[in-house]
């Protein structure tokens, strides 16, 4: 009898004993795992870092010193080049500089230079492939090349604090993109700064990522959305370019605390963008500071629009957008408007700030005693006929405003603030210089070379 309970004691314990003994088994292989990564350094010199690669271990790190490793190198394996802000990996015009195609890569404090040139071989500074998930380029500097960082398929990549050169040889549409993100779900790309090439960064057919911090100047689109959904754009700044931000074809976007400074001709731009978020934003200084084509149902609310040629162009198309608590301050043409629909901006009461609203508050309530209407009848038939900008000052033209203020019926359709407020709300929108000096950019002079 004592023999048969203790073989059920023992059956019963035996779960007990295999859950242990597993445990044990992958705690010693963890422990055996990590006592096999080593630190290796690596001196410079013509393919020794891909020899160094393809005899490392998984896990290994790489200590590369001061000087030039050059030729093309391809990282199979799971493992970490760790430079010193002196370490030159030079692909010397041919390719990819480096090519990644395994999980769990880490590169820093590296300078990349001279990737090949052909855009059919999307030749990058940094290529990184479906493989290479987790991969984080952190710290690096990366000139020559004809696109800086390509991610191409990998999930969960972080790209920070690097400085990305573009080249300047090329028609702007022939150059690379500083970063090109394309189906790489779960990335983020935070503080770097990138100048010169054609799109700062250029994302496409990907979802869930976050772009926040960066600094892009001299550039076709500072950033480029193209198919992509559910991701964010926080904290950039924009300066200098032909567009700041362009939303396209692309659903569920939160544009949050963006500066446009100075971009030629739009700060924001937006195509086919759906059921987005765009919040305390602030355009300075562009041809347009918004332009709208067939967007709908988005939230446009808490931006400064300020000394641009037309604050927002409205195209005929775009639907049941929130349009409300915004600044528009000192453009030259608030509204362009062409079309017949009557369209409201304004939400729970409170419209927008037009510097140009000359109106009465007799109740102080902070709301304008009448509507505001930013375009006109007039307006209107000098969009659709230029040449009648010559007749503005005449009296024909005269007795039409009148006659239109006088008679609102008058009115085909347009624009209409039901209740535009007296002075510009208090907006988050962020201060430039303030932005500027909070961002982790590294200064570099038109050579590329850290001061």
């Amino acid at each position: 009898m004592l023999s048969g309970q203790q073989n059920k004691a023992e059956r019963s314990s035996s779960p007990v004993r295999k859950f242990l003994a597993g445990g044990l088994f992958f705690f010693l292989l963890f422990i055996a795992c990590s006592a096999q990564a080593e630190e290796i350094q690596v001196a410079p010199g013509n393919g020794v870092l891909q020899a160094a690669i393809d005899s490392a271990s998984d896990g290994d790190t790489l200590i590369l010193l001061s000087g030039s490793y050059s030729g093309s190198l391809t990282i199979h394996r799971p493992l970490s080049l760790l430079g010193n802000g002196h370490s030159i990996i030079d692909g010397e015009g041919v390719s990819h500089v480096i090519t990644v195609s395994a999980p769990d890569v880490l590169l820093q404090g590296l300078n990349v230079q001279h990737s090949g040139n052909d855009l059919n071989s999307e030749d990058s500074g940094v290529f990184i492939t479906d493989k290479g998930d987790n991969a984080q380029i952190i710290n690096n500097h990366f000139t020559n090349n004809l696109i800086g960082i390509y991610l191409k398929g990998p999930q969960s990549v972080l790209v920070k604090n690097n400085v990305i050169t573009g080249s300047r040889f090329h028609r702007m549409n022939d150059r690379g993109n500083g970063i090109y993100v394309w189906n790489s779900p779960g990335s983020i790309v935070e503080s770097n700064t990138i100048r010169y090439g054609r799109d700062g960064i250029f994302v496409t057919t990907s979802r869930n990522n976050s772009f926040r911090g960066n600094h892009l100047s001299d550039l076709r689109f500072a950033i480029h959305y193209m198919y992509t959904h559910d991701s964010d754009i926080t904290n950039n700044i924009s300066e200098n370019n032909h567009v700041g931000f362009a939303l396209m074809f692309s659903d569920r976007i939160k544009a949050k605390g963006n500066v446009s400074m100075n971009d030629r001709e739009r700060g924001l731009f937006f195509n086919f963008a759906n059921y987005s978020v765009i919040e305390g934003n602030r355009v300075v200084a562009a041809e347009k500071c918004v332009f709208i084509y067939n967007a709908n149902f988005n939230q446009i609310a808490h931006n400064s629009f300020e000394q641009c040629q037309i604050g927002i162009h409205f195209t005929a198309g775009s639907e049941k957008n929130d349009i409300y608590d915004n600044a528009f301050i000192n453009n030259r043409t608030q509204v362009k408007y062409v079309g017949t629909r009557y369209i409201e901006w304004s939400k729970n009461g409170r419209g927008n700030y037009w510097s140009d609203n000359v109106a009465f508050d007799l109740n102080k309530n902070g709301i304008a005693d009448q509507p505001y209407q930013p375009n006109d009848l007039v307006d209107q038939i000098v969009w659709r006929h230029p040449l009648a900008k010559l007749l503005l000052n005449s009296p024909s033209v005269q007795i039409l405003k009148w006659a239109q203020s006088e008679f609102p019926g008058l009115h085909p359709g347009g624009v209409t603030d039901s209740v535009p407020l007296m002075s510009p709300p208090a907006l988050s929108v962020p201060s430039v210089e303030r932005l500027v000096m909070s961002s982790t950019i590294t200064a570099y002079n038109d050579a590329g070379i850290f001061r």
